[in-house]
């Protein structure tokens, strides 16, 4: 049996017209900027930039900003035309596995398993972070004791050792048991929440603008350097290798943005509104980002971030430092909890999407694709992540599972820009309503700058994603080539 076998097309068209009875072409260039910049403005922007700052750039996080950028902006263009070239819903996995076989498609599965688990961990530890800030700054009550809102790798400053995070365990069992209901966020409340995270950057940038201190950026570049941090991992900071560094751990700030490419099939004008969308929105965001960042930078110092603003680091800002807008503080920590839940919300289901196709496929373990007899969704693989982000969020720290988070999805993205290149060759008649311009040009130039950032990230998160592919490659080759649903077809 081949691990290249290919999904034939006219079955995914079969599957495709029994679960969605065909998608309407009603999206605009307008509309995908706005998907865009509700699934880009996240829990990356508002945690990671101030880590980034801390651990690796400085002032300077602002042009890891720009590198993570053009990253995605050439990964997104490669992204549209896979997207287009297989004219259903879904993500990278399902068209990779008609195009380009099953074991690559295997990869990019189990490389979005890491960037669903982990990006969902990592916000669940986030929200963690800012209900503590809302518990003291807000509700003036007192916080969970440290040792129960943090991983048993992190100490405080006082010497206490965390046992479990328990708030970031619940969040992400209550989206979880919602998931499995089948409860899901109406476009009204989703576009609320995306009004208020715009309002929350562009606040904090027009009200911090005057509270940014010139000493804070006088070295904008840092020279280079290493920081340990409080779990006694070594960051190259300052210079290029901490823009670099930057760059990956601020990527995280740009997940999401592919939601954008995977509406290729409901838009009613791909050719023109796909990279209008992809690269309007990722400009929109990539400029609030410049400038969040450059004023956070201004406002606090990087001392700040390494320890008593290392957590919940905006509303710590607005809070030390912006006089008289204490209420600006109270506002982006409860709007921010709002965020990061639905953020959870969507990585969730994108997780358990995954998990129910290669389930359906048999790559997984068929009960991943089993639905609820009363709610219709597949309640299994949504118990099983339950368990697996549950336990990533109560005991990994949440710079580490970013970091993995980042590199994986760096990592799909890398296998995507490939991928152009191989179609072009393998499928030149293949058609395409979008086309990724300066083949093989652009792909090998988003190869290279998202091996750029990957290099940045360090040799603990390579290993990192090293352990998570080969372990991959075990599973595959000791269950799911065997199980597959195509390789028993073709013993047939």
């Amino acid at each position: 049996m081949s691990i290249w076998r290919k999904k034939p097309l006219h079955i995914l068209l079969a599957e495709s017209a029994e679960s969605e009875k065909g998608l309407k072409r009603t999206l605009t260039a307008w509309s995908l900027i706005a998907l865009g910049i509700g699934a880009i403005i996240g829990a990356g922007l508002f945690v990671r930039t101030a880590t980034a700052a801390a651990q690796n750039a400085g002032p300077s996080v602002t042009i890891g900003f720009i590198v993570a950028a053009i990253g995605c902006a050439l990964a997104g263009l490669c992204y549209a035309e896979l997207s287009s070239s297989i004219p259903i819903s879904g993500s990278a996995y399902t068209y990779t596995y008609a195009t380009m076989g099953e074991f690559l498609a295997w990869i990019i599965g189990w490389d979005l398993i890491l960037e669903y688990a982990v990006g969902a961990a990592t916000v669940g530890i986030a929200w963690s972070e800012y209900l503590n800030n809302l518990l003291v700054t807000v509700l003036h009550t007192s916080p969970i004791p440290y040792e129960w809102c943090h991983s048993p790798f992190q100490t405080s400053a006082d010497g206490v050792s965390g046992i479990m995070n328990i708030p970031a365990l619940f969040i992400v069992a209550a989206i979880s048991l919602l998931l499995i209901k089948g409860t899901q966020e109406s476009a009204f409340v989703n576009g609320l929440i995306v009004l208020v995270k715009v309002a929350i950057v562009v606040l904090v940038i027009v009200l911090g603008w005057q509270f940014i201190n010139p000493v804070n950026h006088a070295t904008y570049i840092p020279e280079p350097s290493k920081y340990i941090d409080d779990s006694g991992v070594s960051h190259s900071f300052g210079g290029i290798m901490g823009i670099l560094g930057a760059a990956g751990t601020v990527f995280f700030a740009f997940i999401g943005f592919d939601a954008v490419s995977t509406a290729a099939q409901e838009t009613k004008n791909p050719k023109r509104d796909m990279p209008i969308g992809i690269l309007g929105s990722l400009a929109v965001c990539t400029v609030l980002y410049i400038l969040f960042a450059h004023v956070l930078t201004g406002i606090a110092t990087v001392e700040d971030f390494r320890t008593t603003g290392k957590e919940a680091s905006i509303a710590f800002a607005i809070n030390k430092y912006m006089i008289g807008y204490e209420w600006l503080g109270s506002f982006v920590t409860i709007a921010i909890i709002a965020g990061f839940s639905s953020v959870i919300l969507v990585m969730l289901l994108g997780q358990s999407r995954v998990f129910y196709a290669m389930g359906k496929d048999g790559l997984l373990p068929s009960f991943f694709s089993h639905l609820h007899p009363k709610f219709q969704t597949p309640y299994k693989a949504n118990l099983v992540i339950l368990v697996i982000v549950g336990l990533f969020a109560a005991f990994i720290p949440g710079d580490i599972v970013g970091d993995m988070s980042s590199i994986g999805t760096l990592f799909a993205f890398i296998l995507v820009c490939i991928s152009v290149i191989v179609l072009r060759k393998t499928e030149p008649d293949m058609k395409r309503e979008f086309k990724t311009p300066l083949v093989p040009f652009v792909p090998i130039l988003g190869v290279i700058v998202c091996f750029a950032m990957i290099y940045g990230l360090g040799w603990l998160n390579w290993l990192r994603l090293i352990v998570w592919m080969v372990l991959g490659v075990i599973v595959y080759f000791s269950y799911s080539k065997n199980s597959s649903i195509l390789g028993k077809k073709e013993k047939e």
